[in-house]
């Protein structure tokens, strides 16, 4: 069952030349527009642990409940395989440390899921001792996350366990009863699969996703020795829901009938087709909330929790 309606806060960012607004305006836009719900991008010029201590968390707080909002997910950002070429830096507890420190705001902000990713692939180890390290990193932000009532959720973007079948392989071997899938259609939509099979597969271990639609522009090399064009790899451009390549009706339909139970997030988090300007990003989340009408009938006025125990 989808139970909410969220706004990624990056969508207002302005790191793709999109307007940019500060976070306290992102939440009056999300309560404007009609989202039930905020995921708050966790570096800045939004939410970073740098600015926002006790005080600033709790005024954050009070503005979301002002709003009837809740924060449904802080998305943190990590990469547990940087930087291998120099194994004498602890970059990954650095990372595991600001999860930790994400879980302790999440909390306070009356949240219980904080967004990780995995780890981008790199020549300077093998795939297995990558894949180990993600695992590793992975259950011990779960066990620190634990004590504050956080689920750690992994989001199916960087490259490992990207495919969806390595995503669930990843969290079964992580084994954590708090560490779940943030599952969303747009990579395995890239990679050719079927959506509706990598939906039933990830379905009971997800508890949250994010979905942008996009159109595939054609892009070539030319090559003067041959007097003609090498095909390179398409590029993506977001376009408004559903008038993109990715099948969201079949996608939302197939999760929702396999056991998902959360949150539906909105996002622009690439160069939009019509512009940044702010009646762009405004008409692409209008949008988004029309299409989710479909799935949900009636809209709640909060985000329903989620069990850390789901199996």
């Amino acid at each position: 069952m989808i139970t909410a309606a969220v706004l990624h806060s990056v969508s207002y960012a302005g790191f793709w030349g999109q307007e940019s607004l500060p976070l306290e305006a992102v939440i009056d836009k999300a309560a404007e527009l009609g989202f039930d719900g905020l995921e708050i991008m966790a570096k800045r010029p939004h939410f970073s642990v740098l600015d926002y201590g006790p005080a600033e968390r709790a005024r954050l707080r009070a503005q979301l409940d002002q709003r009837r909002l809740r924060c449904a997910c802080l998305a943190g950002y990590t990469n547990f395989t940087a930087d291998l070429e120099h194994a004498d830096i602890p970059h990954r507890e650095f990372q595991i440390r600001h999860v930790e420190e994400l879980a302790a705001a999440a909390r306070d902000l009356g949240c219980d899921l904080v967004r990780v990713f995995t780890g981008y692939d790199t020549p300077a180890a093998p795939h297995g001792r990558q894949w180990s390290l993600v695992v590793e990193s992975l259950r011990e932000c779960a066990r620190r996350a634990a004590p504050f009532g956080v689920t750690v959720g992994v989001q199916n973007h960087h490259d490992v366990a990207c495919g969806f079948e390595s995503m669930r392989d990843l969290i079964r071997a992580v084994n954590e009863p708090n560490c779940r899938a943030m599952f969303d259609a747009w990579a395995p939509a890239l990679h050719g699969d079927d959506l509706r099979r990598a939906a039933r597969t990830m379905a009971a271990v997800s508890v949250y996703t994010t979905i942008a639609d996009y159109q595939l522009r054609p892009r070539y090399r030319y090559d003067a020795a041959a007097v003609n064009f090498e095909r390179a790899t398409a590029a993506t451009l977001a376009v408004p829901l559903g008038e993109g390549f990715i099948d969201y009706d079949a996608f939302l339909t197939e999760l929702c009938a396999s056991g998902f139970d959360g949150p539906v997030a909105y996002e622009m988090c690439s160069p939009l087709r019509d512009g940044g300007g702010s009646d762009v990003l405004d008409r692409y989340a209008r949008t988004f909330l029309e299409f989710m009408e479909r799935f949900r009938g009636t809209r709640t006025e909060a985000v329903t929790s989620r069990s850390s125990g789901r199996p």
